[in-house]
């Protein structure tokens, strides 16, 4: 086990809830075969610091106030693992249920919103493969859609710190400025009747997206970003997943240790 994991079966501590209305239901897209991270179980059910890359996204989601309910979305022939090895090695207060995954992750979602409750009005759309995601960040994003009835709905995103180049083949034709440029990420938070639409629209005209917030900009829907940190990475690639663990056994660390998780500053 590594440094900092927690026990075999994990009970996260839910946030002060302050008043937050519990409206929202997550998504959790989990049934993606991991073929580039080189896992044949999937990448969602690799060991990271004591316990499934996926559970560390469940008891994020699980410790958000604004999140009544959590849709798992899983391959048919892992749903008996996402049951064994992920739900029953961690203890939940919010109510869970599965869905059969698609063919593709848009198909996946369209799946996962047929069990989402007709009384919750927002949805979060996260990734099982990123762990790093904190209840503080999942609760920011649903309160910058709750805010504004205008938007469709919002995603975590960084601010690009890379210099971008586009390119034909393998020449540089252009040097966009960065600062229009941000890293999406998930979750991606959006009034449920909005995404419905989007991806239905999306199946009649046989549109594939890259994620969510395309199907709905497409469809018109003003979407916003909202900050969420750099190290809220997705594990795709073996590299991604010595990363990942580094961050989250420092953070396990500090937590542990009642730290408080501030460099250089003064008492």
């Amino acid at each position: 086990m590594s440094a900092g994991a927690p026990s075999a079966c994990a009970a996260p501590q839910r946030l002060k809830e302050g008043g937050t209305p519990r409206d929202c239901c997550a998504i959790v897209v989990a049934g993606g075969a991991g073929e580039r991270f080189g896992a044949p179980e999937g990448k969602q059910y690799v060991e990271l610091c004591g316990l499934p890359v996926a559970c560390w996204s469940l008891m994020a989601l699980d410790r958000a106030p604004s999140v009544a309910r959590i849709v798992v979305v899983v391959a048919p022939d892992r749903r008996d693992v996402m049951l064994d090895e992920v739900l029953k090695s961690i203890s939940l207060g919010t109510p869970v249920s599965l869905a059969e995954a698609g063919e593709t992750r848009q198909d996946s979602v369209w799946s996962g919103l047929s069990q989402v409750p007709a009384g919750l009005p927002l949805v979060a759309v996260h990734d099982a493969a990123r762990p790093l995601i904190q209840p503080e960040v999942i609760e920011g994003c649903v309160a910058r859609v709750r805010a504004d009835r205008e938007l469709a709905g919002a995603i975590c995103a960084t601010p690009s710190t890379d210099t971008l180049k586009l390119v034909e083949g393998e020449q540089v034709i252009a040097t966009p400025d960065r600062s229009y440029y941000w890293a999406a990420q998930t979750p991606q938070v959006f009034w449920a009747r909005r995404l419905r639409a989007a991806h239905a629209a999306a199946r009649r005209d046989n549109y594939l997206g890259t994620d969510d917030a395309s199907l709905v900009e497409r469809c018109g829907g003003r979407v916003a970003c909202f900050s969420s940190p750099r190290e809220n990475i997705k594990v795709t690639v073996p590299e991604d997943y010595v990363i990942a663990r580094a961050l989250l056994e420092r953070r396990l660390m500090c937590e542990g240790c009642g730290m408080d998780d501030r460099q250089g500053e003064g008492v």
